[in-house]
């Protein structure tokens, strides 16, 4: 897969956070907002901004958490996937 982009959070965290987002989603930036206002670190890939050759192999790991495809798409520890951009429902798996 793709190599992320990394953002070192402040507070150690016990969770992998993963993030599926668009470069120009509004609520792609909120919820990566919260994730650095939070402390945590996490990983991201701006899903539009992929290579042509890249892209086919990330939308298929995409695929696998959110069949829909939508974004964000955030993904704690593997196997808790949070869809769109829920506050409370982020807060709430990270604490």
């Amino acid at each position: 897969m793709v190599t992320p982009t990394r953002v070192n959070g402040t507070k150690d965290c016990p969770h992998t956070i993963m993030l599926f987002a668009l470069s120009t989603c509004v609520w792609c930036r909120k919820t990566r907002r919260l994730l650095e206002d939070l402390g945590v670190p996490y990983e991201y890939i701006y899903v539009d901004l992929l290579s042509s050759q890249d892209e086919p192999q990330v939308m298929k790991e995409l695929e696998k958490y959110n069949p829909g495809r939508s974004y964000p798409t955030i993904v704690i520890d593997g196997d808790n996937v949070i869809v769109g951009f829920r506050e409370a429902q982020i807060k709430d798996a990270l604490s």
